[in-house]
């Protein structure tokens, strides 16, 4: 492991606790312990955020068993629990902002440190397809990147079975113990001995289609690019450049044949400006620069547990009634809110922070956010 502040069994006991809470994800989590400089603290202040957030029935909040049950299952299956702002959490995933506060790991941890390129693609790839990403991803891999994809069918299973000698990483959509599809375990079970397995999701977990796209910020999240190879239109590869996208990472595109629909998407991608990749040698020569750097942060870098951020609590009632009458089932923006509303910032966001816990917020990517039905 490398040397810097870790979390305590309490604290991480606490943290598993609050992300496992109903309503409380990535965003809100971070907003909490900023709130509240800790996770404990916030577990006792979620059933009060909630009810005045409008919530109509109490809060489902995680006990300390039920934490305890996952982190001892996790244990029995080779899976450890990383935090937001360990020394051991990936570099990249944690500049996102939206980055896992807990991801549980299987495999090696040392993995997670080196610069890393994603592959995606069609799950029904072609054998050509299926060839050029497996030779990619070997090259990839003797040129010092970490692969990382989604372990499914097509794409994903040959960029992990070419870089299974240099490092690969598999992020699931599902719990660690719940792996998809079912005919890529003894893929998984390799991977876990040689590279690494990574999943934010709670042990027990079936993914369901949501999942996927969630997973997909993950992938896009721990890389310095993506490379996609056969992406149809409307397909989960293209969620997962848009996010690169959004996250600031170079997307890459293989071009395709124009007769074969598992080309359009990734040549679609050509045409709004992706990088045109022939070989690994054109990955490298545009990654090779940022490596070394770009998401470096000290080694003593503690666990954010006390990041200060302002959070007023809108006590006056007709306040945060105010501010909830703005909202409507359109997104808006966060700051047009603080704008029309009058109120100060901290108070808006502690009110949007209340009516998330109590399930009545639907907060989208681009700070916009709208009131559920």
């Amino acid at each position: 492991m490398a040397p810097g502040v870790r979390l305590t069994d309490e604290q991480r006991l606490d943290w598993l606790r609050l992300i496992r809470s109903e309503n409380v994800g990535p965003r809100t989590f971070r907003a909490l312990l900023n709130r509240f400089g800790g996770a404990r603290t916030a577990l006792a202040a979620l059933p009060d955020l909630a009810r005045r957030g409008g919530a109509t029935r109490p809060v489902q909040v995680t006990s300390l068993d039920e934490a305890r049950k996952e982190i001892a299952t996790a244990r029995r299956h080779g899976v450890v629990f990383v935090a937001l702002g360990e020394p051991d959490y990936p570099p990249a995933l944690q500049a996102i902002d939206d980055a896992p506060p807990l991801i549980g790991v299987r495999g090696r941890l040392d993995l997670l440190q080196q610069p890393a390129v994603g592959i995606v693609g069609a799950r029904n790839a072609s054998a050509a397809g299926l060839m050029f990403a497996e030779r990619i991803a070997r090259e990839l891999g003797e040129a010092g990147f970490a692969v990382v994809s989604g372990l499914a069918r097509g794409i994903d299973g040959a960029a992990h079975q070419g870089s299974l000698a240099r490092g690969t990483i598999a992020v699931l959509a599902g719990g660690q113990d719940r792996p998809y599809p079912p005919e890529h375990l003894d893929l998984l079970e390799t991977i876990a001995a040689r590279g690494a397995v990574v999943s934010e999701m709670p042990m027990g977990w079936v993914p369901r289609g949501r999942d996927f796209p969630r997973r997909n910020r993950i992938i896009s999240g721990l890389v310095l690019g993506v490379v996609v190879v056969e992406a149809a239109r409307r397909s989960g590869s293209l969620i997962t450049a848009r996010r690169a996208l959004e996250h600031g990472r170079e997307v890459f595109a293989v071009p395709g044949s124009p007769l074969d629909p598992r080309a359009e998407g990734s040549n679609d991608l050509l045409k709004q400006g992706a990088t045109l990749v022939t070989g690994a040698a054109d990955v490298v020569a545009a990654l090779e620069p940022m490596v070394g750097g770009r998401f470096e942060r000290p080694l003593d870098e503690p666990a954010p547990i006390t990041l200060p951020l302002p959070f007023d609590m809108p006590e006056d009632a007709r306040t945060r009634d105010g501010i909830t009458a703005l909202l409507g089932p359109t997104p808006v923006a966060v700051d047009d809110l603080i704008r029309w509303s009058g109120a100060a910032p901290a108070t808006v966001h502690m009110t949007l922070l209340e009516l998330e816990l109590a399930g009545r917020l639907d907060r989208q990517r681009g700070g916009r956010v709208a009131l559920m039905g």
